[in-house]
């Protein structure tokens, strides 16, 4: 939530949640690589147990690795603005050292980035820095998803919490409940499509978190009413007894 809505003003970001060594190499490369095709920070969430786990990972050699360049514009300087887009969404880089000028703010700017704190400037900017990642959620959005057809219950998790509830979800399922599993691996912007199609054919959404439920508010405001939504909150310092989410589990499907 900090990662979301941690700063001034209206913004989108990116930000993701890997749940083993392997996945945080292999997701560190997407993230520059998305960072690079919509010019916007990408935030790694890399909680704690994950960020202290030893487990084996495989690193390919570079040229089997997939690497976004970044867009260079082919203006000359003197042509460019660093924040003008042609029409697009994104606006183009230009190398330091090759003769650009450029002028940087923190304030609402213009296509030349200086300041424009006027309702019309507000708007155009605001809405575009909006817009290249709203506009780009099917792009943008990952997410594991397991058995979730014909299933009653599905448990949203994320990061380690994703791990261990994997154990409660097996022995809810070998109690005869129908388990669905959505694993968020990319958080913002948040799979809302997919969320709200579930939401109309399941009984409820299970959300366990290591912290005292805030991703939870966003799946019970995406579900709308549809399903129920229950909480399995963790206060840290350790992680969740697997046996409190299949309680979870079996108190939603009743």
């Amino acid at each position: 939530m900090q990662a979301r809505w941690g700063s001034h003003g209206d913004y989108e970001i990116i930000a993701m949640c890997p749940k083993s060594p392997q996945e945080s190499f292999d997701l560190m490369i997407d993230a520059f690589n998305l960072s690079e095709i919509y010019r916007v920070p990408v935030l790694f969430m890399m909680d704690e147990c994950v960020g202290h786990m030893t487990e084996k990972v495989i690193i390919p050699e570079p040229d089997e690795i997939d690497i976004v360049p970044r867009k260079l514009t082919d203006k000359k300087p003197g042509e460019y603005w660093p924040y003008e887009t042609n029409g697009g969404l994104v606006p183009e880089f230009a190398r330091v050292g090759d003769g650009y000028r450029f002028h940087t703010t923190g304030l609402t700017h213009d296509h030349r980035g200086y300041p424009d704190m006027t309702v019309e400037g507000q708007w155009k900017l605001v809405s575009r820095l909006m817009d290249k990642i709203n506009k780009n959620v099917d792009d943008i959005v990952r997410f594991e998803e397991e058995e979730c057809d014909g299933a009653d219950i599905v448990v949203i998790s994320y990061g380690i919490t994703s791990r261990v509830a994997r154990l409660a979800i097996e022995q809810a399922r070998e109690k005869g409940i129908k388990v669905g599993v959505i694993r968020l691996i990319v958080v913002w912007p948040f799979p809302e499509k997919q969320i709200r199609e579930l939401a109309k054919n399941i009984k409820g959404f299970v959300v366990p978190e290591l912290n005292m439920g805030q991703v939870v508010l966003e799946v019970e405001r995406c579900a709308a009413g549809n399903c129920t939504t229950t909480s399995v909150p963790h206060p840290g310092g350790g992680v969740h007894d697997p046996e409190t989410i299949v309680e979870a589990i079996l108190g939603a499907a009743k």
